[in-house]
């Protein structure tokens, strides 16, 4: 009722840049949250609370194998240090290099993927900022040709230099799991989410002024909406926050007890 009696009495006009700005903002953000979900997903999802017995006995199982792991490596470690020739590194590496050889491999492994998510982050950041400045500048047209080439060429030299980095980093091997049933799958990261972001972003800064003011009054009541109602009857009141290596365990746990 309150969208058709906003139809009767605003202009066509405003009202389709009004449809249009929520439209592009949707997928703007969806964009944006492909990059993120393939190069640096959350480390943690939300289960419904009804899901808790797997939980536990998935993490409990878990940490036994890692507990009963570590201690393997702890004897393996004694190992090299109990050796004739643990005074001099080099000598030790020689007489048991299959061990030092795991454990470089583990610390590496554990840096490694940090360090690429860190990266990752960094350049998903630079890379908004850059379409950001790049669209500006080519939707101001009251500024000066010069500022607006030279915030264009600024804007396009962060775009690009982040896009480059992003395309020559690994994807995280975690986008697999996430969601557990796999979704859609969106070809060509990054080049076909950063074309949507920069289109997109392009038509938004477009329209006019007065578009802007409406939308964001409307933001400001839906946020109104949900600190009010929406944050305490969220789904995610009562969730259970599991690492992503227990996700698969515990679907498979509940899906084996179901049967």
């Amino acid at each position: 009722m309150l969208a058709a009696v906003l139809a009767f009495f605003m202009d066509v006009s405003e009202l389709s840049g009004m449809v249009s700005v929520g439209t592009l903002l949707a997928f703007t953000v969806v964009a944006i949250s492909i990059l993120i979900l393939r190069y640096a997903p959350p480390e943690e999802v939300p289960l419904p609370s009804s899901l808790q017995q797997f939980i536990d006995s998935v993490r409990k199982q878990l940490d036994d194998d890692s507990q009963s792991m570590e201690r393997k490596e702890f004897n393996d470690a004694d190992i090299v240090e109990q050796s004739p020739s643990q005074s001099e590194y080099g000598e030790a590496s020689i007489q048991y290099p299959l061990i030092e050889k795991q454990f470089c491999e583990g610390n590496q492994d554990k840096q490694n993927p940090r360090r690429r998510r860190n990266i990752a982050i960094w350049n998903i950041a630079l890379f908004c900022i850059g379409v950001l400045v790049l669209t500006s500048a080519a939707s101001a047209e009251y500024l000066p040709s010069l500022v607006r080439f030279s915030l264009g060429a600024v804007g396009a030299a962060i775009l690009l230099c982040s896009l480059v980095v992003l395309a020559c980093l690994n994807q995280d091997e975690a986008r697999h799991s996430f969601g557990h049933t796999g979704g859609f799958l969106c070809p060509f990261v990054p080049f076909l989410p950063a074309a949507c972001i920069l289109i997109n972003s392009y038509l938004l800064m477009s329209l006019g002024v007065g578009t802007w003011i409406r939308v964001s009054i409307w933001l400001i009541m839906g946020a109104l909406v949900y600190i009010s109602y929406g944050w305490r009857h969220s789904s995610l009141t009562n969730a259970v926050y599991v690492p992503m290596a227990y996700l698969d365990h515990i679907y498979r746990a509940s899906s084996s007890h179901q049967v």
